[in-house]
C-alpha cells in the first residue's frame, strides 16, 4: 500500500533522509520512533507529497505529489504542529468532510468524545483556538473522515490525560479497517495498537521490527545490543533487563520475553544515539 524506494531528502547541505526503503502493507500499524532530528516528520511530509525528494514514494501505486487530491482524500492526517489556518472551525469541518464525502456530523461526534464542544466554536477561527482544542479538532477530522490510511505525527502531544486515553481508544476501534503510521516519542502509549516498529536515526532506518499481534507468553527473544559508546545510565537500564555485557561494556546480550518486546524497544528508543546495532530474534 505504502512504498518508499531509496528516498533521499536534503535541506540545503544537510541530508535529512538517507536512502529510505520501506514497504507498509494493508492493515499494518507502524510505530515510527526516533529522537528529534531523526527524520520522522520529513518522512511523513514526503509521504503526504509536501516535499520534493529523490527516490520514489507511492500510496496504492500513486505518487502523492502528482495525485494529491486522490491520495489525500484517503488519508487522515494529524500534524505535529497545527497549521495557522484562519478558516472558521465550521467551514474547516465542512471542507474536510467534503474532500472524502463524509458526513460532518461524524467529525462533530468524535470531537465531542474527545471533550471538545464544537457547537460553541463553529464561528471561531481555527488559529485562535488553544493548543489542546486544535489538536482535538484535527484528530476528530482525521478519524471522522473514514480514511483507510491514518498518519499521526506526535498526535497526543497537546492532549490532557483524559483526552489521550479517549484518543487511543478511538484508534483501537480502527484496528481492523485502517493502515496506521504513528510517530511518537512514547512507544509505551502505542504499544497496544501497533504490530510493527520502525526506528529512525540520522535519516536512516536503523530498526524494522514486525511484532506479532498475539505473542505467546512463553516466547523468548535473543537480544544483542551494540553501543557506539558507553553511557552509565544506559548500561544500568540494560542490566535491569538482565542483559550481560562484554568486558568493555559495548556489547550486551541476553533474552527478552516476547510480550515485553515493545516495552524493551521503548527503553532503547530513549538512547537511540548510543546504539550502533540491535537485533532481536526468536530462540
Amino acid at each position: 500500500m505504502i512504498k518508499f524506494t531509496n528516498v533521499v531528502k536534503d535541506f540545503r547541505r544537510a541530508r535529512v533522509l538517507d536512502g529510505i526503503n520501506l514497504d507498509i502493507g494493508i492493515g499494518e500499524r507502524v510505530a515510527l520512533i526516533g529522537s528529534n532530528g531523526a527524520g520522522k516528520t520529513t518522512l511523513i511530509r514526503c509521504l503526504l507529497g509536501e516535499y520534493t525528494h529523490d527516490g520514489e514514494v507511492a500510496i496504492n501505486g500513486l505518487d502523492p505529489r502528482s495525485h494529491r487530491t486522490e491520495v489525500l482524500g484517503n488519508i487522515g492526517f494529524v500534524p505535529q504542529l497545527p497549521p495557522p489556518l484562519k478558516m472558521p472551525v465550521g467551514q474547516l469541518i465542512d471542507f474536510s468532510a467534503a474532500l472524502c464525502a463524509t458526513d460532518p456530523k461524524r467529525i462533530h461526534a468524535i470531537a465531542q468524545r474527545l471533550g471538545l464542544d464544537v457547537e460553541a466554536i463553529l464561528a471561531r477561527q481555527f488559529v485562535r483556538l488553544s493548543g489542546g482544542m486544535k489538536q482535538k479538532l484535527l484528530i476528530a477530522i482525521a478519524l471522522g473522515r473514514e480514511a483507510r490510511v491514518l498518519i499521526m505525527d506526535e498526535p497526543a502531544a497537546n492532549l490532557d490525560p483524559e483526552a489521550r486515553k479517549i484518543f487511543f481508544d478511538l484508534l483501537a476501534e480502527r484496528l481492523d479497517d485502517a493502515t496506521m503510521i504513528i510517530s511518537s516519542h512514547r512507544l509505551d502509549e502505542v504499544s497496544g495498537l501497533v504490530n510493527r516498529v520502525v526506528e529512525m536515526d540520522m535519516g536512516k532506518v536503523v530498526l524494522d521490527d514486525k511484532v506479532a499481534d498475539a505473542v505467546t507468553l512463553t516466547a523468548r527473544l535473543a537480544c544483542r545490543v551494540v553501543l557506539s559508546r558507553f553511557e552509565p545510565a544506559f548500561a544500568k537500564a540494560l542490566a535491569g533487563w538482565n542483559l550481560r555485557s562484554s568486558d568493555d561494556n559495548r556489547i550486551w546480550e541476553g533474552d527478552i520475553a516476547g510480550p515485553d518486546r515493545l516495552r524493551f524497544l521503548g527503553i532503547i528508543s530513549r538512547y537511540t544515539a548510543l546504539v550502533s546495532d540491535l537485533s532481536l530474534s526468536e530462540n
